[in-house]
């Protein structure tokens, strides 16, 4: 970097903290790198990385980077493929205050901030039973502006319900700062006023393109396609109003004419029942025939997938068996149709059989509304892009282009790209896609670490180009974006007349080209193997990684220091520096890496649910604490070698706690425990008033196997170490811990009780696996495996665990023959299958916070413990956003600022007249008492109170 640029953007950060806070402003070399990386595979550094609260910082930082000629890129979720989310400049992200959104006429219309998740958008329609129309495959990722940004579409969208056709208004925030509201006559107003010369340069393209008839034809052709390539320049064609011009060409403009600050959506509707069908034919020939067919009758998708796709996930779990036998000539067609009342949809079903049924069927799975099925039909189509992704070489990236052919066209598209691939040695390559749309996707694997590998790269998308734009006239993008990858050739597909349009479409936005430069418009002819993101070999564990981002939204430490995305982009970074020789460097990014990486992971696994491919960050982060704390491996050893031991001291500890709250206070213990915080650098854990007393209740069985008891319901009770070590917080209504009240429960409900021999002695080995101590874990593992297998007679009787965490690492953990053989269940679980039938429930009248654990997540039992909840209280709030609590087994006493940041937008949705929480993890229920300023205890403690 030249020394003046240096000097730019260091006074661009002086002049940013005026208004920013200094802890939302990055310049640090790794942080800069981490928070560059989207899941294009371009890899720009910026030189610097702001997180925004709220329009006016925008406005403040846009001014800024004006004022010191430096140019800025919008990013929202990072999921985008093409490279409009990366910049070597400055990167301006949203925090989590631009989750803002309204419902509006019951439903029919919905205003979004851009920070809103895209499922989180139709989550809130379902009551109404409408839904926002674009539905892009990241939708559990993506975020609102980047969804309007992109055009983003999806499976049943097609061009009838994108961002484009739906819009009904935006608050927009342009390059110089001034704001747009297009639903506020008195902001239109203001506009024009303030910009004359942008709205008569609107109206003057709008008159061109109307004079200039091949133009107007060009593009009237285009958008009866999907087409993301280039500028919306539909809107000259559609619109005549300078405002809605504007509108509509926010719409796809990946962040290169302005700022989305709001967006509201006329909403389409959710229809209530759906069945899918999935219909194999001999050629793909045959499967597009029955394409054009489909589209005249009532489908909402149809997915389709050539030979090769459907090898790629012939051997995943849950495939049908036909799928092994079926050779790579055939053609798929996935397909769903939805209605809102049952015999609708069964009449709908029935007139697409019928149409089909004049083709040949090679093998069909026809319709049905089976949840099973039907998650297995689409698990298929779900499973290609991560079938390829997982089976790639060590180094190289996955690729997804998408294209779009005129319907007519696909079948000679399918076969000639097809022959591009075998051409250019892509032999791995798969096509699937939007089919009534003409929409294919097609995803292959590409080194980028040689010239020969760049080269071939190269003249692919050349050759692919052509044959696109010229030989079928499609469009080179239709949903994905043009970024950086596509904008050499916008021209071609464009000509001179479209991309000169484009062109001065720009230079009236962004007359000084600050916004995103190099997207869309970009006047190199090698930008698309330009910049190219290096993937070496870092372990075997994340070497699959695509740095989609869908892991993001998940994780407790996204906010406070990196995600697992970010992690593996960090750790990679060090093994490249490592190899290249580059010691200092590799040891800068080792010590950032210490506290970002590994000390502030929960390592909980929630990344694996989301990753396309199944990487557990989390594994990796163990891995490295196991090599970090091998120094305590003696310490490990002694505690699980005698762990009543340990338990005993925990107890003591716990009651020395109690005695010095009752004592001094807590405003006081709070108080010298923060100075000795402060005073250790934070060695010293702090102490809260939520940190419980000891248990002294009495574990006992209330069966002897002596005297032969005849009930038959029976229960093995393993109280986890953390219940029987911890009692309640000082100010908890019911005192009584968690191992007492489990003891009332299971006799409320008849139980005889199985306490395993020398309980105190077992754990299932979470505490030591979480540090990396792998052999000690299997130990303790092992140990409890046998003390259950006894107590619960070879299986006979089912395993209760009170905690969650313990039952999902002991469900992991045990032998298979196990698992297969004896019932281990967690908390909600079992009240459900053993206890309520026994049970008279009152439900509670009144509101109750439900917190779900990541490992009830982990189990999947996410709906059961909400169904439980439900049965006991008139009304559960389950709070957005908050997927894992960030206590993470101690990190809530060792890294309390992880747990704080995971729980920062809990407290703000408790209701008024709610007093109280549940959850299943004792130490989770800690911090989450904590941060909410209400008593959290476990489920358990709301079934025995609401039942008799």
């Amino acid at each position: 970097m030249l020394a003046s640029n240096v000097k730019q953007f260091e006074q661009l950060e002086e002049t940013l903290l005026a208004c920013i806070d200094k802890a939302r402003i990055f310049t640090e070399p790794a942080q800069l790198l981490a928070y560059g990386t989207d899941a294009s595979f371009y890899r720009l550094v910026p030189k610097v990385v702001v997180r925004l609260h709220n329009a006016n910082e925008v406005i403040y930082t846009l001014r800024s980077c004006a004022a010191l000629n430096i140019s800025c890129t919008f990013r929202a979720a990072g999921t985008s493929l093409s490279g409009q989310a990366v910049s070597d400049s400055v990167l301006i992200t949203l925090s989590d205050q631009w989750r803002g959104h309204e419902i509006l006429e019951q439903g029919h219309k919905i205003t979004l901030q851009p920070g809103v998740i895209g499922a989180d958008a139709n989550k809130y329609l379902l009551p109404y039973g409408r839904k926002i129309g674009p539905d892009p495959a990241s939708i559990n990722t993506c975020k609102i502006g980047g969804i309007a940004a992109n055009n983003a579409s999806g499976m049943c969208c097609g061009v009838a319900q994108n961002s484009y056709r739906t819009v009904d208004s935006m608050q927009l925030i342009f390059a110089d700062g001034t704001q747009l509201n297009t639903a506020d006559n008195n902001s239109v107003s203001r506009f024009k006023m303030s910009h004359p010369s942008l709205i008569n340069d609107l109206k003057d393209l709008c008159e061109q393109v109307k004079n200039d008839s091949a133009l107007s034809k060009l593009i009237k052709h285009k958008y009866r396609l999907k087409n993301t390539t280039g500028y919306s320049l539909n809107a000259l064609v559609d619109y005549q109003d300078p405002i809605d011009v504007i509108q509509h060409l926010m719409i796809g403009s990946e962040g290169t004419l302005g700022f989305i600050k709001e967006i509201t959506y006329n909403t389409v509707i959710e229809h209530r029942y759906k069945a899918s069908a999935l219909i194999v034919f001999n050629d793909i020939e045959t499967a597009c025939q029955v394409v054009s067919v489909l589209a005249k009758l009532p489908v909402s998708a149809v997915e389709m997938m050539d030979g090769r796709a459907m090898h790629s996930i012939a051997d995943k779990p849950g495939m049908a068996a036909f799928i092994k036998q079926l050779d790579l000539e055939v053609g798929t067609l996935l397909i769903e149709s939805r209605a809102s009342d049952l015999e609708s949809l069964n009449q709908q079903c029935a007139a697409v059989m019928e149409a089909i049924s004049n083709y040949t069927v090679k093998e069909s799975i026809e319709f049905t509304r089976d949840p099973s099925v039907v998650e297995s039909l689409w698990a298929i189509r779900k499973g290609l892009f991560p079938a390829v992704g997982a089976v790639r070489e060590v180094g190289t990236t996955v690729i997804i282009e998408d294209v779009a052919f005129p319907v007519q066209h696909l079948a000679a598209g399918v076969r000639d790209l097809q022959a591009l691939f075998d051409q250019f040695d892509y032999h791995e390559a798969i096509i699937f896609g939007h089919a009534l749309d003409g929409n294919l996707h097609f995803v292959f694997t590409q080194s980028f670490e040689t010239e020969s590998e760049i080269v071939r790269y190269s003249d692919f998308m050349d050759a692919l180009t052509q044959l696109v734009a010229i030989k079928h006239k499609g469009s080179l993008k239709a949903e994905h974006g043009t970024g950086r990858n596509m904008a050499p050739y916008v021209e071609l597909e464009w000509g001179k007349a479209g991309y000169a349009l484009m062109q001065k479409i720009k230079a009236i936005f962004d007359p000084n080209g600050l916004l995103n430069p190099g997207v869309i418009i970009n006047e190199s002819s090698q930008a698309h193997i330009e910049n190219l993101k290096p993937m070496p070999a870092a372990d075997d564990l994340i070497d699959r990684c695509i740095e989609c981002g869908f892991c993001e939204p998940v994780c407790p430490s996204r906010t406070l220091t990196l995600s697992p995305r970010q992690r593996i982009v960090l750790y990679r970074e060090m093994k490249r520096s490592e190899q290249s020789g580059d010691s200092a460097y590799s040891k800068s990014l080792a010590d950032t890496f210490q506290y970002q990486g590994i000390d502030t992971c929960a390592a909980t696994g929630l990344c694996a649910d989301r990753c396309p491919v199944g990487i557990n960050t989390g594994d990796l982060v163990k891995k490295l604490r196991s090599l970090k704390y091998q120094q305590f491996a003696p310490i490990a050893r002694w505690t699980a070698n005698h762990f009543s031991t340990t338990n005993k001291l925990l107890n003591v500890g716990l009651k020395v706690n109690q005695v010095a709250q009752e004592t001094f206070g807590s405003a006081r213990l709070n108080k010298a425990s923060k100075g000795i915080a402060n005073l250790s650098n934070n060695g010293v854990q702090r102490w809260s008033a939520e940190v419980p007393g000891a248990n002294t209740f009495k574990l006992k069985s209330t069966f002897n196997k002596l005297h032969g008891q005849q009930n038959d319901k029976k229960v093995v009770y393993l109280a986890s170490c953390s219940s029987r070590s911890m009692g309640q917080q000082a100010d908890n209504k019911d005192q009584r811990s968690l191992t007492e009240v489990t003891s009332s429960l299971l006799a409320k409900a008849g139980f005889d009780v199985i306490i395993p021999d020398n309980i105190n002695d077992l754990c299932c080995g979470q505490p030591h696996d979480s540090k990396g101590f792998f052999d000690i874990a299997k130990q303790k593992s092992a140990q409890l495996e046998t003390a259950l297998w006894e107590a619960s007679e070879h299986g006979k009787w089912p395993v209760l665990m009170d905690t969650s965490p313990c039952a999902k690492r002991s469900i992991e953990a045990f032998s298979e023959e196990t698992v297969q053989q004896m019932q281990v269940v967690e908390p909600s679980l079992f009240v459900l299958n053993y206890l309520v039938e026994y049970l008279n429930i009152t439900p509670l009248q009144e509101p109750i916070m439900l917190h779900i654990t990541c490992s009830t997540r982990k189990m999947a039992l996410d709906k059961q413990m909400l169904q439980l909840a439900q049965q006991c209280a008139s009304e559960v709030i389950v709070p957005e956003h908050i997927e894992c609590c960030g206590w993470a087994g101690d990190k809530g006493f060792t890294t309390p600022e992880l747990n704080s940041a995971a729980l920062s937008p809990l407290r703000s949705q408790i209701p008024n007249g709610c007093t109280r929480g549940y959850s299943n993890s004792r130490t989770c229920e800690i911090g989450l008492s904590h941060h909410s300023g209400i008593a959290y205890q476990s489920i358990l403690y709301l079934v025995d109170e609401v039942s008799s």
